[in-house]
């Protein structure tokens, strides 16, 4: 029996579909070990969002060699679609998978599992599984289980959005999705798996419904559809444009059981001008009446906010259009990304570069803001009962978990408690910046 381990860099939907072709390997009768367990074969799946993603996976190679250096690597993911020729030459990939063929993997391992030898150098050769990302036409269900306490479940990919920074569309092609009906049975199945929380993920998750190039379902009939779901406790949306995210989600969520007050918005700029450059599908006031419009249904509700900090034309004034901007609106917690140069995508050409260091300086005054809307969003629960869902992580003695609304909590280390959840009583926030709870033992079961 070989045995195979994974590694996933990037987003949610790599975990998703990581995971899915883990099981499919198992069921082949593959063996999953942990990646320092001396696996037969490393299955490295890869993002490409920033030029750091890169460095990351030829890292992961490098650990994989000393690890086993005989040991068989594939890489697959968004950076194999983009570069094939440029991974096929770091030393010890034995075999680069595109996106139309990342799902063919185990197939064409079982074919060729033994790494190619040049016939000269008798040297390892990798091959390369690639085909344009027009190619990339089918839809591939996938979700994640036994690896976090939630599951993430996959309910679109591709993208049809021209942002000038991203290079998304040219990793996974256009967008498309699952139907409805399907994606109810893998929720149907995760429930099964004992999992307590689904979060639904996708490249442009709220562009959910489109096949074959047109467009036959909407977002909110899928989540109507897995709100009658029995068994599910929880469902998430892991991020959604604020263009796609209307007045009808909203107000659904605001009165679903099982869809969280939680939203994670991108924004990227509050730069009416730098949003234009970036092609961008919406302007600010629209992004400021969305969180005006959750906020009213759901005061209590968690909002985040992705930002990229640096693109080319970001003057000093119009960084702080940005942060004027996020400083005033009732958020949760910001991701900030300094903006990265990626090839082949508009922005590369565009003018006005603004220096690394003013990037990181920048990001810093986000990230210090962003702490800042944190502590005073979490400051606003003291002394309010919320449900955790507690997780199989530790950090300095306490286990870790999310309310509903997205405040993570801390708690004294109980194994009885992992995968449960349980109505508590929000306490103070602590040194990690992490909200405290009450004793164990005033938890109580929800109800």
């Amino acid at each position: 029996m070989k045995k195979v381990a994974f590694y996933t860099l990037g987003c949610k939907l790599n975990f998703s579909e990581t995971s899915t072709i883990a099981r499919n390997f198992e069921e082949r009768g593959y063996r999953k070990v942990e990646f320092d367990a001396n696996p037969d074969i490393f299955i490295i799946n890869t993002c490409s969002v920033t030029d750091n993603a890169d460095k990351k996976c030829r890292k992961v190679v490098q650990e994989a060699m000393k690890i086993n250096p005989k040991g068989y690597v594939a890489i697959l993911g968004c950076y194999a679609q983009l570069k094939p020729k440029e991974i096929a030459t770091i030393d010890g990939v034995d075999a680069v998978f595109g996106a139309a063929e990342k799902f063919r993997l185990l197939d064409i391992l079982d074919e060729n599992f033994q790494p190619k030898v040049d016939p000269f150098t008798q040297e390892k050769k990798a091959e390369v599984y690639y085909s344009d990302i027009e190619d990339a036409l089918d839809y591939h269900n996938a979700y994640s289980l036994n690896d976090r306490t939630r599951t993430f479940l996959k309910v679109q990919d591709g993208c049809d959005y021209p942002c000038t920074y991203c290079t998304i569309p040219m990793a996974r092609g256009a967008s498309r999705s699952d139907t409805i009906e399907n994606v109810v049975k893998s929720a149907k199945e995760i429930v099964a798996a004992g999992v307590k929380e689904i979060v639904l993920t996708g490249v442009n998750t709220g562009d959910f419904g489109i096949r074959n190039g047109q467009r036959e379902d909407k977002f909110v009939d899928l989540a109507k559809a897995l709100d009658k779901v029995e068994g599910i406790e929880r469902i998430r949306i892991s991020s959604i444009e604020p263009n796609l995210l209307t007045d009808e989600i909203i107000e659904f969520t605001a009165q679903s059981e099982k869809f969280v007050p939680h939203f994670h918005i991108p924004l990227q700029s509050g730069s009416p001008e730098i949003l234009r450059l970036m092609k961008r599908r919406y302007k600010r006031d629209l992004y400021a009446d969305r969180v005006k419009k959750i906020k009213e249904l759901m005061p209590h509700c968690g909002i985040g906010v992705d930002v990229i900090v640096g693109f080319p034309g970001e003057t000093e004034e119009r960084f702080l259009e940005t942060y004027n901007f996020l400083s005033e609106l009732p958020i949760s917690y910001l991701h900030v990304f300094p903006y990265s140069e990626r090839p082949n995508t508009e922005a590369v050409d565009m003018g006005e570069v603004v220096p690394v260091k003013e990037r990181s300086k920048r990001a810093k005054m986000l990230r210090i803001l962003s702490e800042k809307k944190r502590r005073q969003f979490y400051q606003e629960h003291i002394d309010k009962n919320y449900t955790v869902l507690f997780e199989d992580e530790i950090h300095e003695g306490k286990m870790l978990g999310f309310t509903e609304n997205y405040i993570r909590v801390a708690a004294k280390y109980d194994p009885m408690l992992i995968n449960e959840l349980k109505q508590v009583k929000m306490k103070n926030i602590n040194e990690q910046g992490q909200m405290e709870i009450d004793e164990i033992e005033t938890i109580f079961e929800k109800h």
